[in-house]
């Protein structure tokens, strides 16, 4: 009986363990698929790569478990006071009828050359016009001021994210005083790691 119980054991240990290596074989074929996704995202054009953030912010919010169309919206037409139509990228909406705006279009097209650069030179070029790409989508989305759009009761500070967290790190490296800027303009920066716990810091300053 108790041979007969190791085994029985046993042999559920190794149906687990089996399971468990199945599932990590299907995680990394579809890291591996997602990486190939990735490489042609940016190596595409400035508009797949706004699409390819998209769907990497809209990633983050669903594993919180928010749900789109209840506790956010995608791409909603709303106007300004002079009746300018704008579409924001994402509306997450917290308790007591308070919104986040979120946009998410940010070119990495000279991140991807500095990623693939030989010469340090290159890099370093590479690294800085990747800054400035940052610097001036931070300025094209504080002109915009999507916080005064009707329809909606947001904070005055917008949320910029971008999708690749090394690619946040490069342009902080670049610059110690970007974050410092971008907050002057009502801007705060954000990656697939930090959004959640800005929502929540944001939420616990509404009720401030």
């Amino acid at each position: 009986h108790k041979v007969e119980s190791v085994y029985i054991h046993e042999a559920k240990e190794r149906a687990s363990l089996k399971q468990e290596v199945k599932q990590l074989f299907e995680l990394n074929q579809q890291m591996n698929q997602e990486a190939k996704n990735l490489t042609r995202a940016l190596k595409g054009d400035k508009q797949k790569q706004g699409a390819w953030g998209e769907l990497i912010l809209e990633r983050v919010l669903e594993s919180s478990g928010l749900r789109k169309g209840a506790e956010y919206d995608v791409q909603l037409t709303l106007n300004d006071d002079e009746n300018n139509a704008f579409r924001p990228d994402v509306v997450v909406h917290l308790p007591d009828h308070k919104d986040v705006i979120i946009d998410s279009k940010v070119s990495l097209v000279d991140y991807e050359a500095y990623t693939h650069a030989e010469q340090e030179s290159d890099r370093a070029t590479y690294a800085k016009k990747h800054l400035q790409a940052v610097k001036n989508h931070i300025n094209l989305l504080a002109d915009k001021k999507y916080e005064n759009l009707q329809g909606v009761n947001s904070l005055d500070f917008i949320l910029m994210f971008m999708p690749i967290e090394s690619a946040f790190v490069l342009a902080f490296q670049e610059s110690e005083t970007l974050f410092q800027d971008a907050f002057k303009k009502k801007i705060i920066v954000v990656t697939p790691t930090t959004l959640l716990a800005t929502l929540g810091t944001i939420k616990n300053t509404w009720k401030y």
